[in-house]
């Protein structure tokens, strides 16, 4: 892959929050960005150009590819027929088998099992009539997830006995229970010459399947941070993969167990801009392009606590915090369960 010089554009599919951070973090490196988003645009303040259209939309599609010389996203579920012609005009970093196995649940598990990693058991649930079965197979308690779409706790019911009945309206997959002391992270990245880097791993504190904060260190042994390291590189170098990925981790008493994984920068990566020289968004951005990746040593103990809904209401009282710092992503309505900004407190 050619290094891509400075003064480069860099296409983004998506607008939110990671989005503007990952345009701030390609402006310190010389480059520019153009958004692709068909709502509003946090990430349209901060970017070079901003196109508003659907993804059904091909002349929209088509254009912004011709106008910019590499495509990266902030989000997964972009549709098949969008990423087939945007890829037949520029490349697409990370790839699509990545997007592929992250946009389905069902295909993600299955692709973590065949390469030896663990999961939460796992049966597919194809349509309501298939859950009794399943239910009875997995035991309760138990999670019926969405397989595309949901994040952030939507899409997914909690069975308590095997008795429940209720139905997610699309097809699922049902995660038995697994028994886990924490949750941890590890934000990886992948350059195209095949070098793999990863910032610490840090614990997550989720409520109401919201993350509300990581901290770092997070607190595992060092055999169990080596491990957690390991598996998230086995994950990249399977995929052949260019770029951030999130990989989010249960501890248990039998070792690492992958929950999930998220093709791009990470809520739970935010952290990396108050304790790495490199954070996520400029490692992210070093990869795609094709320049070497940075370092991601931590120099700092961080937590990372996202703004949600009402705390913005705290926001004058953060400011005046020492040691803090304080990253609003310019979103209107302070809905609640929305995320409207961040901070990350040095320890």
């Amino acid at each position: 892959m050619t290094e891509l010089k400075a003064g480069s554009t860099i296409g983004i599919l998506g607008g939110g929050q990671l989005g503007r951070m990952l345009s701030v973090a390609a402006s310190r490196l010389g480059y520019r960005t153009h958004i692709y988003e068909p709502g509003a645009s946090p990430a349209a303040d901060v970017a070079h150009a901003v196109t508003n259209a659907p993804y059904e939309d091909e002349a929209a599609l088509r254009a912004f590819a011709e106008s910019v010389d590499v495509i990266t996203y902030e989000f997964e579920n972009v549709p098949t027929a969008a990423l087939d012609l945007l890829e037949s005009i520029r490349p697409i970093r990370p790839n699509r088998r990545a997007l592929a196995v992250s946009q389905d649940r069902l295909t993600e598990k299955d692709f973590l099992a065949g390469i030896g990693l663990r999961t939460a058991p796992y049966r597919n649930v194809e349509t309501e009539a298939d859950l009794p079965a399943a239910l009875a197979d997995l035991g309760a308690p138990a999670i019926l997830k969405t397989r595309r779409m949901g994040y952030d706790g939507k899409g997914q019911i909690r069975f308590k006995d095997q008795e429940s009945r209720d139905w997610t309206g699309a097809p699922s997959v049902l995660e038995g229970f697994v028994e886990f002391s924490a949750e941890v992270s590890v934000i990886v990245a992948r350059g195209a010459d095949g070098q793999v880097s990863a910032f610490d791993p840090g614990l997550n504190v989720h409520r109401e399947g919201i993350l509300r904060t990581t901290t770092v260190p997070c607190g595992l042994s060092q055999s169990l941070l080596t491990d957690a390291v390991l598996l998230a590189a086995k994950i990249v170098n399977a995929l052949d993969y260019v770029g951030v990925m999130g990989v989010e981790l249960f501890v248990t008493r039998e070792g690492l167990i992958v929950n999930e994984i998220a093709p791009r920068v990470h809520n739970s990566g935010h952290w990396t801009q108050a304790g790495c020289a490199v954070d996520q968004f400029e490692q992210h951005i070093r990869a795609v392009v094709g320049l070497p990746l940075g370092d991601g040593q931590r120099y700092a103990d961080v937590e990372m606590e996202n703004l949600i809904g009402d705390d913005m209401e705290r926001v004058p009282a953060l400011l005046k915090q020492p040691r803090t710092q304080v990253h609003l992503y310019g979103k209107g309505d302070a809905r609640p369960g929305r995320k409207m900004g961040h901070v990350n407190r040095v320890l």
